[in-house]
């Protein structure tokens, strides 16, 4: 079962939570603190497999789970840090995140990898707590929670020539030929339902790889047929072979069906249109395509490789061609830096970490830092005191004032209502 696009949830582990001990040695009356940190949570690896050929693996799994690191301990013992979970995906793999479109990694090399969701790290002990001031910390931290992440992972064959052209042009049949690929093949439209991958030896001992794509038909980008589901495998090749049936065996006329197949490239992407093409006319043998040929060559000003793929006839030479064009050329990278999570936004106005909301009489407080700041937090009384402290430091307290809260109003985070207070 061929799969190339996948929705996943991944969750990765929170990080151990981490010790409020006291050494309680005897004769020693006043023994300090010694609870230990907690250990990492697992983070979610997606790394490269040069054999697999499919993201099945991913297809039954809507959610990816990591674990939480151990907590930390008296006696000084921090807590083990949980193994890391690592997915693999097949050569090509590129991962989204689904909820911004931004591409998180694009895994084209054989030893790529990506961690597509970051572990928590574990919370501190309370003899990290310990200062000049405060010898003796009656708290410590709870492990920070780990990255959510909603995420698409779409599977792109990589491959140097993409055959592309309408159903039952000969484009199985040709990498049959020319290939040990076994594609199916038969005598009707969409013999091709999955990409198939060959690799081709030239007459003079070079290589490349193509990719024989099922067949494209009017409003493929549109999502009519199978093609709108494969056009995205022609993003990462070189160059497109485009076959045409010269013979009009099937009823058609050989250069409506280049412009049909033209039209739908350039509907699904400009770079798809603008890439190098080399054209291949296919079953040259049949009695009317030396004629169709001549049609075509006087609308089409572009050279023109004539083939017989069912009696190997001319192939050598087309070949030699696409070899020759591709060892000119450099790796395809089908993705706009300004794309890319990793792109650097620079900020020339500071902004507030936290946003106030006020609904039905509540004051609201939405805020990535803050939500996991209260998860880390125990709610002791030292761990309260320190909660407010940090709120007040970040402006928390001063915005309320401004809009109007009162003591004894009530200031939600996450589920949690407190009472705010002056």
């Amino acid at each position: 079962m061929f799969v190339d696009e996948v929705v996943i949830k991944v969750l990765a582990g929170n990080g151990g939570d981490g010790c409020t001990s006291f050494r309680r040695e005897k004769y020693v009356p006043n023994g300090g603190p010694n609870g230990g940190n907690g250990g990492k949570g697992s983070s979610i690896i997606f790394k490269v497999d040069e054999g697999l050929r499919t993201l099945l693996d991913l297809k039954f799994q809507k959610e990816i789970k990591g674990k939480k690191g151990a907590n930390g301990e008296g006696s000084n013992k921090n807590g083990k840090n949980a193994e890391d979970i690592v997915i693999k995906v097949p050569l090509g793999t590129t991962v989204f995140d689904n909820d911004t479109n931004l591409v998180l990694a694009d895994l084209t090399r054989k030893d790529d990898s990506v961690i597509v969701a970051k572990g928590g790290r574990g919370g501190r002990g309370n003899v990290a707590f310990k200062t000049h001031s405060n010898t003796a910390p009656n708290f410590s931290e709870n492990g920070e929670p780990g990255e959510e992440r909603n995420l698409r992972v779409e599977l792109k064959s990589l491959a140097d020539v993409g055959f592309v052209g309408l159903p039952s042009v000969g484009k199985s049949t040709l990498l049959s030929k020319i290939s040990a690929a076994k594609p199916k093949i038969g005598a009707y439209h969409f013999t091709t339902i999955n990409p198939n991958l060959g690799v081709v030896k030239t007459i003079d001992g070079r290589s490349f790889v193509a990719a024989d794509l099922p067949g494209l038909i009017e409003g493929a980008a549109d999502g009519l047929g199978l093609g709108d589901k494969f056009l995205k495998h022609i993003e990462r090749t070189k160059i497109i072979a485009h076959i045409i049936d010269m013979s009009g065996i099937e009823g058609r006329n050989p250069y409506d069906d280049y412009v049909t197949i033209r039209e739908e490239l350039k509907k699904y992407s400009d770079k798809l249109a603008n890439k190098e093409e080399i054209i291949v006319a296919n079953k040259m043998d049949m009695p009317s395509s030396k004629e169709n040929l001549e049609e075509f060559k006087e609308k089409v000003d572009k050279e023109v490789f004539e083939i017989s793929a069912i009696n190997n006839e001319g192939i050598d030479k087309l070949l030699v061609a696409l070899m020759d064009k591709i060892e000119k050329m450099d790796d395809v990278d089908i993705y706009e830096e300004d794309n890319l999570e990793s792109h650097v936004l620079y900020k020339f106005k500071e902004e507030k970490p936290f946003v106030i909301e006020k609904v039905n009489d509540v004051f609201v407080v939405h805020s990535d830092s803050i939500e996991k700041l209260f998860k880390m937090t125990k709610f002791t009384d030292e761990g309260i005191r320190r909660f407010s402290n940090k709120l007040r430091r970040m402006g928390v307290d001063e915005e309320l004032q401004k809009m109007g809260a009162q003591e004894g109003d009530l200031v939600k985070i996450l589920d949690f209502e407190f009472e705010y207070t002056e």
